[in-house]
């Protein structure tokens, strides 16, 4: 077992316990948080001395593990150019956590990621949650698949169209998806009825959108594709979440009405490409006071991952309420992408996450985890 004690202990369900502490016991979950919780005998003890203790960071969009630091097309195992629809692809099968942006991440106070897939495709494939402690990917896995990821706009243009292919306009991209989800309605059907269609891997893949299993993963910048995404998931009835969500601040008014999710980032960073030229700071904040659920990315590797926390102070000082920025790498994170029952806050059943913090990331530049656990283990200390 292992108790952290005397920390200001940040639930992200509650108020914060001054001088808190939590206890995780030998499975790995945590069984109690409060201010006074005694060590059982024979327990490991860290004194935190008064540090902000707040459960690991969650990323809910990034590509760790499939995007290798330090290389070139060796390392790039996030898109597959070949042609537009891949829905079969498993990000599981790409990731290497060997990678030295695993470690990085973990002294970054970052535990859990959502990660899968680029956006050169219109269907790339899916995204999983994985724990960033360990060497193998299937020991690390929190939820596996977490999403299909779907991409509007410039990218999927700008891969295949430049090349005189489809898709080469916006009309086309949504075009594709809607086929594809078309066809796959008609193959579950056509499966439900006994019919026994020729199997297919690409609509088999599809088969737990259209259940309502896992949400398209919707990369969207312009305000333009976000609606499209928002078109299409209503016409066919699918979850959705609105990934970057880059001009959301222009249409907050209509994203309220319609409820989904927004994952707002990477903002940090030259605007590289005309879908960016209206990204702002301002549009976590807009979006949060004006009642959406938002989570804060990275995009990693676009913004490391470690600084998750960093991206979270500065859409504090654009104005995001503090708490509001902590629930963002935290909290909202974990139940958008459906993982919340594991990760996001220190309750008592859920995964011994932990981190220890030098300083408070919200107001001190270069503020990192001096302790990370994982799993009731600790996997990074200083």
């Amino acid at each position: 077992m292992l108790l952290i004690k005397n920390g200001h202990v940040k639930t992200m369900v509650g108020a914060d316990i001054e001088n808190g502490c939590v206890l995780i016991d030998d499975n790995g979950k945590i069984a109690a948080v409060g201010a006074c919780v005694e060590a059982p005998a024979g327990a490991q003890v860290i004194d935190a001395c008064g540090a902000l203790v707040t459960p690991g960071c969650v990323d809910a969009h990034c590509h760790i593990g499939l995007d290798n630091t330090a290389m070139r097309w060796e390392g790039m195992d996030y898109n597959e150019i070949v042609e537009p629809v891949t829905p079969q692809l498993r990000a599981i099968d790409s990731i290497n956590p060997m990678d030295e942006s695993f470690p990085n991440a973990l002294r970054g106070g970052v535990t859990t990621a959502v990660t899968g897939p680029g956006s050169a495709n219109v269907v790339g494939g899916t995204f999983v949650a994985i724990k960033l402690a360990g060497k193998r990917v299937d020991n690390m896995i929190v939820k596996n698949p977490v999403a299909m990821k779907v991409a509007f706009g410039e990218n999927p243009k700008g891969c295949y169209g430049n090349n005189k292919k489809s898709p080469m306009t916006r009309m086309a991209v949504v075009a594709l998806l809607r086929e594809l989800l078309f066809k796959t309605k008609r193959y579950m059907e056509d499966k439900e009825a006994g019919k026994n269609p020729a199997f297919d891997m690409k609509l088999e893949a599809m088969i737990p959108v259209l259940k309502g299993e896992i949400p398209l993963k919707a990369h969207a910048h312009r305000a333009d594709d976000i609606l499209s995404s928002i078109r299409v998931a209503k016409e066919f009835g699918v979850k959705l979440t609105l990934d970057h969500c880059t001009e959301g601040h222009l249409i907050v008014d209509e994203l309220v009405k319609e409820g989904y999710p927004a994952f707002v980032g990477p903002s940090f960073g030259k605007k590289s490409k005309i879908e960016l030229r209206n990204k702002t700071f301002d549009t976590a904040k807009i979006l949060n006071e004006a009642g959406m659920t938002i989570s804060i990315i990275t995009d990693a590797p676009v913004i490391p991952l470690e600084n998750l926390p960093m991206c979270a102070a500065m859409a504090v000082d654009a104005g995001l309420k503090e708490e509001e920025a902590w629930k963002a790498i935290t909290i909202n994170s974990a139940n958008s992408t459906g993982i919340g029952d594991r990760v996001g806050s220190l309750e008592v059943g859920k995964d011994g996450d932990v981190v220890v913090w030098t300083a408070d990331p919200m107001h001190v530049v270069g503020a990192h985890a001096k302790i990370t656990v994982v799993d009731g283990k600790v996997v990074h200390e200083e």
